[in-house]
């Protein structure tokens, strides 16, 4: 690791000071939703005090600390691995191993937002020209699990990631979502298991195209019908087990980021190249809610039955849609996204303005079939090369940079936000279905 200078560890010590006084302050006062007024208040003013200089020391040093944390560039972490390594190396940047633990032991209403703090630190290196486009870089590496998985894959054509299963038929590969108990709602679990599986469709040179279909449900409303997604688990947002570094940062950075540039590795042919990419396919049944919305803006094709509807109920959760907000305004336009986004319009299939994000709608008995011939059509190298300049002029990548380093910490903020723990806490008995 190489090292600091003189200038970055006095301002290092001196934010340890300050994030010191403010850990021993909270330690001897209630859970947030156990404290007084006076001591909410006493609370909120110390960390506004320590958050205010980290985001200086960050706007001072951030580039001195990443360079630091990776050898001057030349490891590449992941954001887990990162924040983890910045915790061990500043003490007081970023929650420790300790005060993470802590926290998530408690349900969202009694944690004390570390996880804002991680807000700052991504939001500051994101936002740098130098650190931002290598963290980027870095999440766009395969897993250690999906290299560990691969050579298994490659000889049997079917690997179980738990709530995702990932099958080759042919030179496809067909990835389906199965949480059927929650209506396939995302969680930290589940994004593990979709960046894996991005990452074996993407390396399995034997794949040639993809297939995202959600798989049959037991929930009792939709008991023995596809869905695709019901977006975030808000029952596990309320019990404080959706993390803003390994499910809000890492789904839009490892595997919705892959589906659309592909996963970066060395090899033979990286002067064409620098990643591996390929066609996808969106297959709708039911609803795309939330999450499950934003996903079909990535994708090449998006096949939806004619009963099916999509929506991005954020300003009714409380939190950003990812990068819906980043994404939407092209697909479908200023007004449509206005309506969708912040007055909780759903967009049904049938309807002439979801034609913007739907590329075919059919009967749902054929939406099967219809994906099928689409796995087939797009199934050509010209296709991979076209979708690569076509993403590359729709979404620049400094342009989806500049957008992440806002919403690292506005969805942190976002996550411990009043009126956000008042909404959530209606899902804590189970997991909800969306409204008829």
């Amino acid at each position: 690791m190489i090292a600091a200078s003189g200038q970055l560890a006095a301002a290092a010590g001196a934010l340890a000071d300050t994030a010191r006084r403010t850990d021993d302050l909270l330690a001897g006062l209630p859970v947030p939703g156990a404290r007084s007024p006076g001591q909410g208040e006493r609370a909120a003013g110390a960390k506004n005090t320590a958050r205010a200089a980290r985001s200086r020391f960050m706007a001072a040093h951030g580039e001195e600390v990443y360079d630091r944390l990776t050898d001057g560039r030349t490891r590449h972490l992941r954001l887990r691995e990162l924040v983890d390594a910045a915790a061990r190396e500043f003490p007081g940047l970023v929650p420790d191993a300790a005060q993470l633990a802590q926290e998530s032991a408690r349900s969202q209403a009694d944690k004390d937002g570390r996880e804002i703090d991680q807000g700052i630190f991504f939001s500051r290196l994101l936002g740098s020209p130098l650190a931002g486009p290598h963290l980027m870089d870095a999440m766009l590496r395969p897993t250690d699990r999906a290299l560990r998985l691969l050579p298994d894959f490659r000889r049997t054509g079917f690997a179980d990631l738990g709530s995702v299963t990932l099958e080759r038929r042919g030179s496809a590969a067909h990835l389906t979502m199965c949480r059927p108990d929650c209506l396939n709602a995302e969680d930290n679990e589940q994004v593990e298991a979709m960046e894996t599986a991005v990452d074996l469709a993407l390396l399995d040179p034997a794949v040639h195209v993809g297939l995202l279909r959600g798989g049959e449900m037991t929930h009792p409303r939709y008991r023995g019908r596809r869905v695709f997604s019901a977006g975030i688990n808000l029952k596990s947002l309320h019990a404080g087990r959706i993390s803003l570094v390994d499910f809000l940062l890492r789904r839009e950075l490892g595997y919705i980021a892959k589906l659309m540039r592909g996963v970066l590795v060395d090899h033979e042919t990286s002067w064409q190249s620098r990643t591996i990419e390929k066609p996808w396919v969106a297959a709708v049944d039911t609803f795309a809610i939330g999450g499950g919305m934003q996903l079909l803006m990535v994708f090449d094709r998006v096949i939806a039955g004619s009963d099916a509807y999509l929506s991005l109920p954020a300003a009714q959760e409380g939190i950003v849609p990812g990068a819906g907000n980043f994404r939407l305004g092209r697909l479908a336009g200023g007004r449509i996204s206005r309506q969708v986004v912040l007055w909780g319009r759903r967009l049904w299939a049938s309807e002439p303005d979801a034609r913007l994000l739907i590329d075919e709608v059919v009967d749902p008995a054929a939406v099967g079939a219809a994906a099928d011939a689409a796995l087939e059509r797009l199934d050509s190298p010209a296709v991979v090369t076209n979708r690569r300049v076509l993403n590359l002029a729709e979404e620049p990548p400094e342009a989806f940079r500049a957008y992440l380093a806002e919403f690292s910490l506005q969805q942190a903020l976002r996550l411990y936000s009043e009126d956000v723990i008042g909404k959530v806490g209606r899902f804590s008995a189970g997991c909800a279905a969306p409204p008829a």
